[in-house]
């Protein structure tokens, strides 16, 4: 789909400077070779309504749309549940740092208490809100229909940078479970080469589509889970239930607690940029959100109890990659090597989630008018180039920074994120409360605003304890953003670049913005 820049016309002009796809094969066959694309007035007499997606493609006459993924292409409910699983999760690595945190009861209860605090909230949203505006867009969408555009930019950039810092994490991860076999790995030239070859690779699956990415998804996520499953077969005659009770609140670091806890928790609306890409997203995406609910939670507390339960604690020892000891300890070396491939394994699969999440998002935004037009464009298979590329260069350049400065500055710049979105559902809610919303969350808005308070707490202790340094750096990107959106529209005013929105978008600036 190419899309269309939105301008006043008269409906004789329309008329004669443009054709719907329905009459594009007559007007082949008739050898029009006029380019002219179509404009669809501002002021359309029928506009529709907010909230519905009327599924209509419109090109100008001669030209091929850009690939838009079918319905045979499109994600079914399987492979959306392992890609939200790997948006959030991707299995129980990375959870260790809870238990030399806080020990082990303080991390069972944080994997079953926040996930209600936080994870139930914010995939209700998503869901509510996914299937309101069923596009890419996702939650700038969101936010740009409450809020404006300018905030909705905003939003894009905060989520998308976000995403990128996440991203930038998992070859490197995935290269630290493999050190320990191929030594080499561990610095110097060879991880370099290591790093860039594996973000190629990565790379490149996106860019063959998401169809793959889906069912690559699901193989990855039970490749991952099968080793747990053996330990867990295997622990049973060791496991000491009192174990699981042992802790020490005077000893608790909660800045480490909460952002392990935090971070493996979130990124329940990263999945709303996909939604255009969803067979049936009305129906497919609150289902799949269910289910990877109980998926991610299963898979954190299953090896968490096994690993507390069934070893001697050692707290310190705790730390990202302790589960492949567990393994060695429980199993022997076999088991060891299989834990570490599962990791290596899980770790490309969070890389395809994030990345096709992320360069969606960009696609979304350039449809919505919001980046240049060729954002918008897509390859043969229907992928965003541009924004796989631009998500590819963002993770080189930050896999340099260490694990636990990545994970502090996403959490940062995530949680400004959520609040913009909370913000938006809230007023959504009071300003249009007989909109179109193929899953509602009961409650009215009373309801609405209860379900945010908890959630939105936590944002606030989260940042809290935020470090002074990692609140400048997350601070001077978010100053970033509230600049760049003027100077992308003054090129917009300028015509530099060519901007567009595309015409099968709902409008949702017919109203104007809720907040000016």
């Amino acid at each position: 789909m190419v899309p269309t820049t939105t301008t006043s016309s008269s409906s004789k002009n329309l008329q004669n400077s443009s054709i719907s796809v329905a009459d594009k094969k007559t007007s082949q066959q008739n050898g029009d070779n006029n380019n002219q694309k179509l404009r669809v007035s501002a002021q359309r007499e029928a506009a529709i309504p907010m909230g519905d997606y009327n599924g209509a493609e419109y090109i100008g006459i001669n030209e091929v749309p850009s690939p838009r993924a079918n319905n045979s292409n499109k994600v079914s409910l399987l492979p959306l549940i392992f890609l939200i699983f790997y948006e959030v999760s991707g299995g129980p690595f990375g959870v260790e740092d809870t238990v030399q945190a806080a020990g082990p009861l303080f991390a069972l209860l944080g994997f079953l208490i926040f996930p209600l605090i936080w994870s139930v909230p914010e995939a209700l949203i998503t869901a509510e809100m996914g299937t309101m505006f069923p596009e890419n867009g996702g939650y700038v969408v969101w936010v740009s229909s409450a809020l404006g555009p300018y905030w909705g930019f905003q939003q894009g950039w905060m989520k998308w940078l976000s995403g990128v810092i996440d991203n930038a994490l998992y070859p490197v991860m995935f290269l630290d479970y493999l050190k320990s076999a191929i030594p080499a790995l561990g610095g110097g030239l060879p991880r370099i080469v290591a790093v860039l070859a594996l973000t190629m690779v990565l790379t490149y699956m996106n860019y063959r589509g998401l169809t793959i990415v889906g069912w690559v998804a699901v193989s990855l996520g039970i490749l991952s889970m099968l080793p747990f499953v053996v330990m867990g077969l295997i622990s049973i005659p060791k496991i000491r239930p009192e174990r699981w009770l042992v802790a020490d609140v005077h000893s608790i670091d909660w800045n480490l607690y909460l952002n392990t806890l935090f971070w493996n928790l979130n990124y329940w609306d990263s999945i709303s940029t996909l939604a255009g890409e969803v067979r049936n997203p009305k129906k497919t995406l609150p289902k799949a959100l269910f289910y990877a609910v109980l998926l991610v939670v299963l898979s954190y507390l299953f090896p968490l109890l096994i690993g507390t339960g069934a070893v001697p604690l050692e707290r310190e020892l705790w730390t990202d990659g302790y589960f492949s000891d567990v393994a060695k300890i429980l199993g022997g070396v076999w088991l060891r090597c299989w834990v570490q491939g599962a990791a290596a394994v899980s770790n490309m699969g969070m890389f395809v989630a994030e990345m096709s999440s992320d360069s969606f998002q960009l696609l979304g935004m350039a449809e919505r008018g919001m980046l240049p037009e060729f954002f918008a464009k897509r390859s043969r298979h229907g992928t965003p180039v541009l924004g796989i590329l631009f998500s590819a260069s963002g993770v080189l350049l930050l896999s340099w920074l260490s694990f636990q400065e990545i994970v502090a500055a996403e959490n940062f710049l995530y949680c400004f994120g959520m609040i913009l979105e909370f913000i938006a559902f809230v007023w959504l809610r009071i300003k249009y409360p007989n909109a179109p919303r193929p899953f509602k969350i009961p409650g009215g808005i009373i309801g609405a605003v209860l379900l945010c308070i908890p959630p939105a707490i936590l944002i606030g202790v989260v940042l809290a304890f935020s470090t002074i340094k990692i609140m400048i750096v997350s601070l001077g990107a978010v100053a970033i953003g509230l600049v760049l959106q003027p100077c992308i529209k003054l090129i917009e005013r300028k015509k530099w670049l060519k901007f567009s929105t595309s015409s099968d978008l709902p409008d949702i600036t017919a109203h104007g913005p809720l907040i000016r």
